[in-house]
């Protein structure tokens, strides 16, 4: 799948960049940060991003909808072009401009030197977070099905 192979990559680039990836980026050791990445119930977050962007070639722009910001990957390369995506504080989705023609065809790449459609994403990271669409980990509820107890939060959810 996409996310096996992409997942590889990160793997495959964190082994080649051991110095720059240590475990104090990590939070554990290179090896094991590997091992854990290729995993499909591992989730990735800034690391993995900035080895991709590196690897592509091309500057990532993560419009963070809770925080009402944008976090750029790559932004100090000399790339042609940037992508977005929109992290919702639990999941991370491309970001694309619809074509108004009737083929229904998409945009995922924009020249880097297109200031206005960063513009245009930091408005809807503002709109985004106005209107409250993103998860705060921090105090979202849930309901044990098991035990019926609350809890409160990614760390009580994760116990």
């Amino acid at each position: 799948t996409c996310g096996t192979y992409m997942r590889q990559i990160i793997a495959d680039e964190l082994a080649n960049q051991e110095d720059e990836y240590c475990e104090a980026i990590l939070g554990r050791p290179n090896a094991e940060y590997r091992e854990w990445i290729k995993k499909p119930d591992s989730w990735g977050g800034a690391v993995e991003l900035a080895v991709l962007s590196k690897y592509y070639g091309i500057e990532i722009a993560v419009v963070d909808t809770a925080n009402s910001v944008i976090n750029r990957f790559g932004e100090d390369q000399n790339y042609e072009h940037r992508m977005f995506l929109i992290y919702d504080g639990i999941h991370y989705d491309p970001l694309y401009r619809e074509s108004l023609q009737a083929d229904g065809s998409i945009q995922t790449l924009f020249p880097k030197s297109n200031e206005k459609v960063l513009f245009e994403a930091e408005e809807l990271a503002k709109e985004a977070k106005s209107s409250k669409q993103f998860t705060d980990v921090n105090r979202f509820s849930l309901r044990c099905l098991v035990c019926r107890k609350e809890l409160i939060g990614q760390a009580e959810a994760q116990e």
